[in-house]
């Protein structure tokens, strides 16, 4: 079984992206690639998100526009295996990052308004098997992390102009975690605990100011069901309370410009099928639950359903992965009154993978 079931285990990878792990999240534990067969294994994805999300004041007399742009993630990974024992991988993947802007000239509050923030990751993992069945890991990451802010507060209690602009702050963080399997029906089940990573800026006083990327913990889980059948899912919580984006210069730092009210769980279950030597697909649904708060202005977004669907087609030597997903975003309210409702996103991805 462990053949068969196995063809459908990363279907879902080239589909992530939009609020994947609450927050700004936009990518999640990447660490399974340990999991990979072969000595040396290769990957290389992309993905394209497609967000709509707008909101209303008034009753929909004051409407926001869109205020999420679409945006294109890129990740490389490469796993070696020297013998039973022993693996190793390093992956550089964009782990956070936003894109928000208001439409410019409209009577919105915030209109003209626009935040960007990026990300670089590139982690380092070791993975040692105790026996066939159990094995631990664990890794160094260095995060890059930089933002943009341009706030304009027309008609609120507010300053009316407010712009900062950080350069890249480098920082480290760590990965540990442990698995068991049993290879004769596919089974695995993974734990994953992600540091938290502490970025450290300065505000144009030339004042520090830290933002926290939080701490994560993952669950993977997966069992061949039939010869053919794999049946996955993954559970994730990162702890986004300890998100902020907060400059002093910025009302004495009394007000957050950015924040996250409650941590996020993330639920995804899929099923995997092998079709034939060369093909193989699956389907996913996933969950994130609508906490009810109200959220930050550059936001718009509180919880998602989602529903993805993926192809593979395997050759000796690689594979071709590519899949789409689409996320029925839940509703939410904003600190100045603004309702977000009936807002979407999809996106749509591929995978390409190499073993030697």
């Amino acid at each position: 079984m462990r053949k068969h079931a196995l063809a459908a285990t990363a279907l879902t990878i080239a589909t992530t992206g939009v609020a994947h792990a609450g927050g700004i999240g936009r990518d999640g534990d990447r660490s399974q690639i340990l999991f990979e067969e072969g000595r040396n294994y290769v990957e290389f994805t992309a993905s394209a998100v497609d967000l709509n999300v707008s909101g209303s004041l008034l009753g929909g007399a004051l409407g926001s526009g869109n205020i999420q742009k679409s945006f294109l993630s890129f990740s490389g990974a490469y796993k070696f295996q020297p013998n039973d024992q022993w693996a190793f991988a390093i992956v550089a993947n964009e782990p956070v990052g936003a894109d928000v802007a208001y439409t410019a000239g409209t009577p919105y509050p915030f209109s003209g308004s626009s935040a960007t923030v990026e990300s670089i990751a590139v982690t380092g993992y070791v993975k040692y098997n105790f026996s066939e069945r159990v094995s631990a890991y664990g890794g160094l990451r260095v995060q890059g992390l930089t933002g943009d802010l341009a706030i304009r507060t027309a008609g609120l209690p507010l300053p009316p102009v407010y712009n900062l602009n950080v350069d890249q702050d480098f920082r480290f963080g760590y990965v540990v975690g442990a698995a068991y399997q049993i290879p004769d029906i596919a089974m695995k089940v993974a734990l994953t605990y992600e540091s938290e990573i502490e970025h450290s800026f300065i505000d144009n006083t030339g004042t520090n100011f830290d933002v926290t990327i939080p701490q994560a913990v993952t669950l993977h889980a997966q069992s061949g069901i039939s010869q053919n059948t794999l049946l996955f899912g993954s559970i994730r919580w990162q702890e986004w309370t300890e998100f902020q984006i907060r400059p002093l210069d910025f009302l004495g730092g009394a007000v957050a410009i950015a924040s996250e009210p409650s941590d996020i769980w993330t639920y995804e279950l899929g099923v995997g099928q092998r079709f034939n030597e060369n093909w193989s697909g699956a389907l996913t649904v996933g969950y994130e639950e609508d906490q009810g708060d109200i959220v930050g202005n550059l936001s718009g977004k509180d919880g998602f359903t989602s529903f993805g669907v993926a192809m593979k087609y395997k050759k000796e030597g690689w594979e071709v992965t590519t899949g789409i997903k689409y996320f029925d975003i839940g509703s939410t309210r904003t600190s100045i009154g603004a309702n977000f409702s009936g807002n979407d996103a999809v996106a749509a991805g591929v995978k390409v993978g190499f073993r030697f």
